[in-house]
């Protein structure tokens, strides 16, 4: 979950995202809002923050905006620097507590060393593909919802520098969004590698401002790693392949994560780990799962659904979250971001689909024997 996704009906057209300017009186908000910004922003907190703003200027009026035109918000903030979780911590602190389970004096941990992922792949015959991807933004900054067009650019400008030094399977070529010819676009479009303008939520954030300018994706010959460039994280970086080999996606992940961090220096601190536009993205920012065929182990999902909490991991159906399932394959990831490295993290996952994997095999004993 995101901090756009809403809980309810649609509302009317967003606004765009406002001005940095101090806010008279504490917004107002519908009854049986749920957003964790309704539920945080009390007269207090208000009262503290409302002539606040970050190193890069960015105040509540900004932090808050979509929230406050999306009333239906899940989150209802979007940073704007990584000074936001400091300056505005009073209200961001909270949010982290309650959606993370993350205390402010608890400190996260980082690990990259894919050596320590030493596990065997996965079956072909029941993991269809593994993809794990993250979410980083620079350190001298601000983030999409504050950038300028000239920073923006400078951004752009640092990661295909980094790209550039990607060698061997890794290299490949950046497409710039505003120039892209029509033919690489629906290229894209059928590989569902295109990402498109924000929704109202990142609209209403600041998100979309001078779209597509400053924007691209960069691709591997293989097309088994993209990055994101000024989406609403300033790097999104994916890496994916067909069957199960975990190791191998991370692998390559590691790699891109230490060559991005030489050129261009990721946004950091000792307690939320990386820092992102959500907040639900801080930490590691990484989401690692697998699409994995369960078909006898679904029928039974008081068990599936065990298995999966034993092991931090959550299911969804194959198009997303609450989408069904189809033909018994499930995505399946880690439901942790925080406070645990991202060799754990894709521990969590590994470890979940070991075990499902192994209850499929002891159902299709049980079946072929009677």
């Amino acid at each position: 979950m995101g901090c756009s996704n809403s809980r309810s009906g649609e509302v009317d057209k967003p606004g765009s995202a406002p001005k940095a300017v101090a806010l008279q009186k504490k917004p107002e908000f519908p009854a049986g809002c749920k957003s964790l910004l309704c539920k945080y922003l009390t007269d207090d907190v208000f009262n503290q923050l409302k002539n606040v703003q970050d190193k890069f200027g960015f105040s509540l009026a900004e932090l808050i905006n979509s929230g406050v035109v999306n009333p239906n918000s899940s989150i209802g903030v979007y940073a704007g620097s990584p000074d936001t979780y400091i300056a505005f911590a009073p209200l961001m602190d909270k949010i982290i507590e309650d959606y993370h389970g993350f205390k402010p004096a608890d400190k996260h941990v980082s690990d990259w060393d894919a050596s320590k992922c030493n596990f065997e792949a996965l079956e072909d015959k029941y993991c269809i593909s593994t993809r794990i991807r993250f979410a980083r933004n620079l350190a001298d900054f601000p983030l999409g919802t504050k950038i300028s067009k000239t920073e923006r650019k400078e951004v752009e400008k640092l990661a295909k520098e980094a790209f550039g030094k990607f060698e061997g399977e890794m290299a490949g070529q950046y497409h710039d969004l505003a120039t892209m010819d029509k033919e690489t676009q629906n290229q894209l479009i059928a590989d569902h590698f295109l990402f498109k303008e924000g929704d109202k939520y990142l609209e209403a954030a600041g998100l979309n401002r001078e779209w597509p300018d400053g924007r691209g994706i960069f691709i591997n010959k293989a097309k088994t790693f993209l990055i994101w460039v000024n989406e609403e994280d300033q790097f999104r970086v994916i890496s994916m392949q067909n069957g199960g080999d975990i190791k191998a996606v991370f692998t390559r992940l590691s790699n891109a994560h230490g060559t991005i961090n030489k050129v261009a220096k990721f946004a950091y601190n000792d307690h939320i780990g990386a820092v992102a536009t959500c907040p639900t993205n801080i930490g590691t920012g990484l989401r690692a799962s697998i699409h994995v065929k369960l078909p006898l182990l679904s029928k039974d999902m008081a068990t599936f659904e065990k298995i999966a909490s034993d092991n931090h991991v959550q299911i969804r159906g194959i198009h997303g979250e609450h989408s069904e399932s189809e033909g018994g394959i499930y995505d399946i990831s880690n439901k942790r971001r925080i406070g645990f490295s991202e060799v754990q993290l894709v521990h969590d996952m590994y470890n979940g689909v070991k075990a499902m994997i192994e209850k499929e095999k002891e159902l299709e004993h049980a079946h072929a024997s009677h």
